[in-house]
């Protein structure tokens, strides 16, 4: 048994050293600093095992089993080949080398980097210095790469960044396994839309280009910039850019039908005069809806801020069009307030079971509450407090102008109270719903900038 495994050792350590063989046109043969050298020159074959090299020229060391490469140099190994101007074969570990730019195409993939060594014992690609791959489905490029044939995978390292039809995708590192189409990219990650100007930044990514969907774990932050065109108010119209942002800890893309996001858990939203907190959000862009609601019943209800409103619900549908908001709706237990401006102890409020906001040009026009209607509303008159009215009523819909209500209807069995200014002077606190809670981590853009800043891909 001993003098099998023997036999078997040996013969495996024979078959690592095989000899490379070399021929070609004219030989010279020296002896340098002791070492036995050949050179061969004009068609130079060299050929070990399945391995066969053509080259201009060829420096053989006979002891080291390994032999210099010179001038128009092709590598080729079954459906592999290697091609670069000057290398190094090493015999005896089966591997090739190049510093002198090198590209290697295995009629899958096609390879090349200023520097590269493949094992063709391994099958193994290990390139560096401008790296870059492309396939039929995508290019990648990287400050280094290790492709592994046999499986298809390749390893990125440094300032990678891969484009497919869709998107592009940049990462400190990514894993791509290229028959599964899936990639895995790690920090400083930024998954960029081709087509839609959506940004997505992370710490970690997972892409199935076959499902078309994508998971970014580590606080992601969603950003894309669109253009909103307003009018003036004397008619004229006017390009701006508004920028909707979206952070949370985990987000998912979908990319079928359409392309939709949802951003979950501790939720943040900035969009213009509007921002949220919520648990879970749900952002399709092809038919311009934001939804944020509860995870279960006994979740905090999410929140949005407009200007000086804020609204709650179980859940908040937002409507877009022309990347203008067009319309708002609340639902389930729904809560409003407004805080005046000039007198920030008082607030407005309405309390139903739905509400929906009407918008023209990013102002509010109408607003519609529906079922078991509870309201507070200051009166002004000169800009000077008036006292405050409470009503309730089945459903109400208020009017405004410029931001002012303008009208308010109260419908099926309404009912109202008027108190007077010196009722109301000093006692703000007394005219609060059941359901009044102001809530001050309001998101603002310049935590979002902050959390941007963290990526070095911001600037793309």
């Amino acid at each position: 048994m001993k003098s099998f495994i023997l036999i078997i050792m040996l013969s495996a350590s024979l078959l690592a050293q095989e000899n490379i063989i070399i021929v070609g046109d004219s030989l010279i043969g020296m002896v340098v600093n002791g070492e036995s050298i050949r050179e061969v020159s004009g068609n130079v074959v060299l050929t070990q095992g399945n391995v066969k090299v053509t080259c201009n020229k060829a420096i053989q060391y006979l002891s080291r089993n390994d032999a210099e490469l010179i001038g128009n140099v092709i590598v080729t190994q079954d459906n592999l080949t290697i091609k670069t101007e000057k290398g190094f074969y090493f015999g005896n570990l089966r591997k090739t080398v190049s510093n002198s730019g090198v590209i290697l195409d295995d009629r899958k993939v096609i390879l090349s980097a200023k520097q590269g060594e493949y094992f063709f014992d391994d099958n193994k690609a290990v390139f560096n210095d401008n790296v870059k791959l492309y396939d039929t489905v995508s290019t990648l490029t990287s400050e280094k790469l290790i492709y592994f044939r046999k499986e298809d995978r390749a390893i990125s390292v440094g300032n990678v960044k891969i484009v497919d039809e869709e998107n592009t995708i940049y990462a400190d590192s990514l894993e791509h396994f290229r028959n599964e189409q899936k990639s895995f990219a790690f920090n400083n990650v930024l998954i960029k839309n081709n087509i839609n100007n959506v940004l997505v930044f992370g710490n970690y990514l997972e892409d199935d280009r076959i499902k078309k969907y994508t998971i970014i774990d580590y606080s992601p932050l969603l950003i894309q910039i669109d253009t909103v065109i307003v009018k003036n108010d004397d008619g004229t119209e006017q390009t701006t850019f508004d920028t909707l942002f979206i952070s949370s800890l985990k987000m998912e893309v979908f990319r079928d039908e359409e392309d939709r996001f949802l951003a979950i858990d501790s939720v943040k939203i900035i969009r213009g005069l509007f921002s949220s907190i919520n648990e879970i959000t749900f952002y399709s862009q092809d038919s311009s809806k934001i939804i944020t609601y509860k995870k279960s019943d006994e979740s905090p209800q999410p929140v949005i801020w407009y200007a000086y409103s804020q609204l709650t619900g179980d859940s908040i549908t937002i409507y877009l069009y022309d990347n203008k908001i067009v319309q708002l709706d609340v639902d389930g237990k729904a809560f409003m307030l407004t805080q005046n401006e000039n007198f920030p102890e008082r607030f407005d409020q309405s309390s139903s079971s739905s509400t929906k906001l009407y918008f023209v040009d990013n102002k509010v026009t109408r607003v519609e509450y529906f079922d078991n209607v509870f309201s507070i509303y200051y009166m002004y008159e000169d800009n000077e407090p008036n006292g405050l009215i409470k009503a309730n009523s089945r459903d109400a819909i208020i009017y405004l102008t410029d931001n002012e209500v303008s009208d308010v209807k109260l419908l099926g069995n309404p009912g109202s109270e008027y108190y007077p200014e010196n009722l109301v002077e000093k006692r703000e606190r007394n005219f609060l719903l059941p359901k009044f809670n102001l809530i001050h981590n309001r998101p603002s853009k310049e935590m979002m900038y902050e959390k941007l800043s963290k990526f070095k891909w911001h600037t793309h």
